[in-house]
């Protein structure tokens, strides 16, 4: 039987839709090419042709004033008043009469020495004095007897002259007993132990039952006045000297316009301590051995909150600069040539500029001289300076400072967001025409 082959029929050919499929190419082309619009009008322009947008720099500007030259010395606390309580009558201690590290009024009692040995003498004074004062009697009244005798020749007169020195003897003896009862009386008052100074009292040097002194006057607590309490620290003679210079020239002149500069404690801690003092004085003297000037200042401390022996610092305003200001230190270039800043000008450009420097000030340098007001100094930004290429002067902020808030920077422009919007839309639109293709 003969095989036939047959062709396998072929499916007719997909009828084509090439006009529809450009008009829906020609339809999503359109639609990106609108979107594509929008995000060009709404970008941020672009920087000048053919070169970079100026470089932003940190700037402050001068603000000349008044400013304080302050100066921090290593200082000591003292206590203004120091009085050691001794015992100045031998004897054995009986009582203790106050409470350790408490306050005590000058006059008021703080020992008990056995007084029985004081008694007993100044009992014996008083009987020794009432004697003289009864021999005394006894010689002025026969020395007044005498007398009339004496005129009627009815006694010799060299009767009459003992009598007159019995009488004076007498008075004698009295002066010499009311002087060993005044004696025997202040030895008595030596057995109570008394404070000499109003002030703090420390613990106590002996106890109850100790022999105290005997041959020489026996410690027995310390008194210290701490309100005001001293703060004794030194000075280079150089700045002194550099100091007293500038105020006889009028450069600067002092503090609170009086001889008394102000004075602050800083602890160790690096708080400082709320009351303000005066200096008292500066001695006359220095001292060969370091240079150094020693200087004492009067602190109030009604709280009791320094203590004497504590190491602090000493922040001194000795002198005032008229039309000076300060700068942060990172704006000042110090070098064996001098002293200088970087000045941008009106137009952007920036100059080196010499300044002098007067000293430190809460960790700022305080400039003398060579700046105007107004003027911009440069504080930041100096890796970006390239030549003599033009910079953005931007207000500097310091580190650890909120920043100035700028204008509709709280939330940011409609037009910012319709980018993200349009890019989804363009996104989800060739999405949307292939699944139509698809169907």
């Amino acid at each position: 039987m003969p095989v036939t082959c047959t062709r396998p029929s072929i499916p007719p050919p997909i009828p084509s839709r090439s006009p529809w499929r450009c008009g829906l190419a020609l339809t999503v082309v359109g639609l990106a090419a609108l979107l594509a619009g929008c995000d060009s009008k709404n970008a941020a322009p672009a920087g000048p042709p053919g070169g970079m947008p100026p470089a932003e720099v940190g700037v402050v500007t001068v603000k000349p004033g008044n400013v304080g030259l302050v100066t921090e010395l290593p200082g000591r606390l003292e206590a203004s008043r120091v009085a050691q309580v001794r015992a100045r009558a031998a004897g054995i201690l009986q009582k203790r009469l106050f409470r350790e590290g408490s306050d005590v009024k000058a006059g008021q009692a703080l020992f008990e020495i056995d007084a029985s040995p004081y008694k007993a003498a100044y009992d014996s004074a008083q009987a020794s004095l009432a004697k003289a004062e009864a021999n005394l009697m006894q010689a002025s009244a026969q020395a007044e007897r005498f007398k009339p005798l004496v005129e009627a020749n009815a006694i010799s007169q060299q009767e009459y002259v003992n009598a007159q020195a019995a009488q004076k003897q007498a008075m004698a003896d009295v002066a010499a007993g009311k002087a060993a009862v005044q004696t025997a009386h202040i030895n008595l008052a030596y057995a109570s132990v008394t404070a000499p100074i109003s002030g703090r009292i420390g613990r106590a040097l002996v106890t109850e039952g100790a022999l105290v002194g005997q041959g020489e006057a026996t410690p027995l607590a310390v008194v210290q006045q701490i309100d005001p309490m001293y703060v004794n620290f030194t000075q280079s003679a150089g700045e002194v000297m550099r100091l007293r210079r500038a105020l006889e020239s009028g450069q600067l002149k002092r503090a609170g316009g009086g001889e008394a500069a102000s004075v602050r404690v800083v602890l160790e801690d690096g708080s400082e301590y709320a009351r303000a003092g005066k200096l008292l004085f500066s001695d006359l003297t220095v001292d060969a051995a370091t240079g150094q000037i020693t200087l004492r200042a009067e602190v109030p401390n009604p709280g009791a909150a320094l203590l004497p022996g504590l190491y602090v610092r000493v922040r001194l305003e000795q002198a005032q600069a008229g039309n000076a200001l300060t700068l942060p230190q990172q704006a000042v270039t110090r070098s064996p040539q001098g002293d200088s800043v970087m000045v941008v000008g009106t137009d952007g450009k920036v100059q080196p500029r010499p300044v002098k420097i007067g000293g430190q000030q809460g960790g700022q340098w305080v400039i003398l001289d060579g700046l105007k007001a107004g003027e911009q100094v440069m504080v930041d930004g100096f890796q970006k300076l390239h030549g003599e290429a033009p910079v953005k002067a931007v207000p500097w902020q310091a580190p650890g400072s909120q920043p100035a808030a700028q204008p509709g920077a709280a939330s940011p422009p409609a037009s910012a967001t319709r980018p993200a919007s349009a890019s989804a839309s363009a996104a989800s639109a060739p999405a949307s025409a292939a699944s139509s293709a698809a169907r």
